[in-house]
């Protein structure tokens, strides 16, 4: 670490261990150093909005607050499709009017996308929304402190374990509205470092996301020693669903599904509008 290293935050989660790697350990050439921190996706999204890191990963959501001071990079994300944020229940099939739910976060994009399924689903509205860390809201479910849990990660698979029920599906619904993949965490940084370090910056992403693809086995202490206590094979699933071909460059897809939402949330008031060259890359 110098004192020149980029200053990153990102979230334990296997997906971005998995993309970063190689870059965090210096085995990108040519590429910037990092002085990593890690944060779940609510403490991120705050400090994007406070301008404290030169690279973060957020929640698209926060993206119409922040993109005055840092740009979106075209790469490292969480974007695709099967692998939305799901609703949760302790009891099959009862309604979410006037009840309480826990979320991971007010400015997540997960929470965006429950705002604009309630909205259509759910006749008067919810009830109360608690904030708690993503790890803690199956518990809160199970064990009736919540009516029902909007939950992300690898809760796709581990929700079973906990007794509870898919009340929906938030992925499934944005995916047969939209026809789009689902934007879900975005790589961001500081425009101030300017054009050519951004694109420094995203060639080495890029790089350090094929070199864990090329060998997987490479990344895996680093992946496990974050990973929470999280079981292999689940890591696993949650590297191979959510780390992608929209990993490596979001494309005309990606930059249209994260258009689409973004839109759609200013439609509705949900979110500020964006500029018409706000997600431009440098």
């Amino acid at each position: 670490m110098t004192g020149d290293d980029l200053k990153i935050a990102y979230s334990p989660c296997p997906n971005d261990t998995f993309v970063f790697d190689a870059l965090a350990h210096g085995r990108v050439p040519g590429a910037p150093g990092l002085d990593v921190t890690f944060a779940d996706i609510d403490l991120t999204n705050g400090m994007a909005e406070r301008g404290e890191f030169d690279v973060l990963k957020v929640s698209y959501a926060v993206l119409p607050y922040v993109l005055d001071e840092y740009a979106l990079l075209p790469c490292g994300g969480a974007l695709g499709r099967g692998c939305g944020p799901l609703v949760l229940t302790r009891e099959a099939g009862p309604g979410l009017a006037g009840r309480t739910v826990a979320v991971p976060s007010e400015r997540s994009t997960a929470y965006l996308l429950f705002r604009l399924w309630a909205a259509e689903t759910v006749p008067g509205g919810v009830g109360e929304i608690v904030v708690m860390p993503f790890h803690e809201i199956m518990p809160a479910v199970r064990d009736g402190k919540v009516d029902a849990g909007l939950v992300i990660h690898e809760a796709r698979f581990t929700y079973r374990d906990y007794g509870l029920h898919k009340l929906a599906d938030l992925g499934e619904h944005w995916e047969s509205t939209t026809g789009l993949p689902i934007p879900l965490g975005a790589i961001i940084a500081k425009r101030s470092l300017g054009g050519p370090a951004l694109t420094r910056l995203a060639d080495a992403i890029r790089a350090s996301v094929r070199a864990a693809w090329d060998a997987p086995e490479v990344s895996r202490p680093y992946v496990m020693e974050h990973a929470q206590e999280m079981d292999p094979s689940v890591a696993d699933q949650h590297i191979g669903l959510y780390v992608n071909e929209f990993t490596a460059d979001l494309g005309e897809d990606g930059y249209a599904a994260v258009r689409g939402l973004l839109t759609r949330a200013a439609a509705e008031g949900l979110l500020p509008p964006l500029g018409p060259d706000a997600l431009d890359f440098p």
